[in-house]
């Protein structure tokens, strides 16, 4: 069986899924504590934290909305789609940790898994199947 194929990579691929929706939850739930992985300040002043916060919401629904689509690439059995499913996290996290580079610091809370699932998603694709 080629390893793209692999029932328990699909599941192991597919509870990455669980990791972002928590972190959307989070963010919906305690917007400071989402903002702590990109190492910026909470602000002080109520207008700037209502800004804050609905920039937070809005990751966070882009998080809920990364780990349903997994779920659902995962449940309906596509290891394809959810391979590029996969991907699509990760550049999602080369992309995060990017911003907080451009800000000086950061950056590794969100490289440091990106690379991760770029392999299973390579994994997923069949890039590593024998032929």
């Amino acid at each position: 069986m080629p390893l793209s194929e692999n029932s328990l990579l699909r599941l192991g691929a597919t509870a990455s899924g669980t990791i972002a929706l928590g972190f959307g939850i989070n963010a919906f739930l305690r917007p400071e504590h989402a903002l702590s992985f990109f190492e910026l300040d909470y602000p002080t002043s109520a207008v700037e934290r209502s800004v804050v916060d609905n920039l937070i919401y809005a990751y966070g629904a882009r998080d809920v909305f990364m780990g349903v689509a997994t779920y659902i690439a995962g449940y309906f059995g596509n290891n394809k789609t959810l391979g590029w499913t996969i991907l699509a996290i990760a550049g999602v996290a080369y992309a995060d940790g990017a911003i907080c580079w451009a800000n000086g610091h950061g950056q590794w809370n969100h490289w440091s898994y990106a690379p991760q699932l770029t392999v299973v998603a390579a994994m997923l694709l069949g890039v590593f199947d024998r032929k």
